[in-house]
């Protein structure tokens, strides 16, 4: 643990720091959604504990039909944008949004992460999602007709032009765009930005980061896919890219690459390093339930999570992670402890329903330390 005991002291160390960011693409309105197994009220029921029960429900009905009671526990902004920049908001970073928030109005649930912004730039109404949770995991079911109207000439009419464009980025120390298994022009947009914007980027001695999160591409092809991890790469060429995973899509892109990767051994710790070298990206960071681990500079790291058995919410725990990981990239911190701070960040927010401040995440660590959490 005195990875832990390492983070705890270095981020006093870091308090005050000026940041500034760039985040989008996405937004969508998340219906935080338990199924019901047993109602004894009308105020009191217990929910469905497994996705595996939930599916034998479901299955229970094939030929028949079955009504199967949704109750929304809570209503939240969502999209793994907006989840990743309120998270960097409340540690007390600089941040433009730019995405799909609500046009001409921006829809109620953004409100308080708008006003902590410094800037935000929105082009159409949010998609909206239900997210089933479930002691396992969760089932997300996306509805995201409105975010078609998002295309290159659009984005980049509303953001008034290409040079405005690079202005802002070159202003940033992280630049990210997220979400783009559910944003269908998502790579048309990358491809304008580096046939377009790039030429009119500086080439700083330290360039800055770009962050991606692809949000589960198993419903895209695999020549859309391999067409995002070959533009991805192209993004080195002005940035140190990351590009976070969890464990489910990080065997997926090894697939879809066509990377081989022996089943004996450390399956995920080959995996990984496997895909990195394939990609050409500064780093690769997956997520695991229980853990997280990242490759920089051709080595790899990893580090343990605070597990939380009975979480209070987990949509938007690996956006968490990923906020608590680019903080700690941006503030110069080792690969180690940018993971010690990601899993720290998202521990935080499972077991507390919101994303902790910067003084909140170091007396997370001190408290993991002690064996309080």
């Amino acid at each position: 643990m005195q990875h832990v005991r390492d983070l705890a002291a270095t981020l006093k160390e870091k308090k005050g720091f000026d940041l500034k960011m760039m985040i989008g693409l996405d937004g969508f309105v998340d219906e935080i959604i338990h199924p019901v197994d047993k109602r004894q009220d009308f105020n009191n029921f217990t929910r469905i504990k497994t996705i595996a029960d939930f599916g034998a429900r479901i299955s229970k009905a094939a030929g028949l039909s079955t009504n199967i009671e949704m109750v929304t526990v809570q209503t939240k902004l969502g999209g793994n944008g907006p989840i990743l920049s309120n998270a960097l908001l409340e540690y007390g970073v600089k941040l433009t949004y730019v995405g799909t928030l609500g046009s001409p109005d921006i829809h109620p649930v953004f409100k308080p992460m708008v006003e902590k912004a410094e800037a935000v730039y929105s082009f159409c109404q949010p998609g909206h999602t239900d997210a089933y949770e479930f002691e396992d995991g969760k089932l997300l079911m996306g509805k995201l007709s409105t975010l078609n109207t998002l295309t290159w000439d659009v984005f980049k009419k509303e953001m008034g032009g290409t040079e405005k464009l690079a202005k802002l980025i070159a202003d940033c120390h992280l630049f990210g765009m997220e979400n783009w298994t559910m944003m269908p022009h998502m790579s048309e947009i990358w491809q304008g930005l580096i046939e377009e914007v790039f030429p009119l980027l500086p080439d700083p001695a330290q360039k800055p980061l770009a962050f991606f999160d692809l949000a589960d591409p198993e419903k895209r092809t695999k020549d859309d896919i391999r067409r995002a991890m070959g533009l991805i790469g192209k993004f080195e060429g002005k940035f140190r890219t990351i590009l976070g995973l969890n464990e489910k899509e990080v065997y997926e892109i090894a697939s879809v690459m066509d990377v081989a990767v022996s089943d004996s051994g450390d399956k995920l710790k080959d995996t990984v390093m496997a895909v990195y070298k394939a990609l050409g990206i500064y780093c690769l960071m997956v997520h695991p339930v229980r853990s997280a681990c990242c490759a920089i500079g051709d080595e790899y790291f990893y580090t343990d999570g605070p597990f939380c058995e009975k979480p209070k919410l987990t949509t938007g725990a690996g956006d968490n992670l990923n906020a608590g990981f680019c903080l700690a990239q941006a503030l110069g911190l080792s690969p180690l402890a940018s993971l010690t701070m990601g899993v720290s960040t998202s521990g935080y927010y499972v077991r507390n329903a919101k994303s902790p401040t910067f003084d909140d995440v170091i007396k997370f660590a001190e408290d993991w330390l002690e064996g309080k959490v």
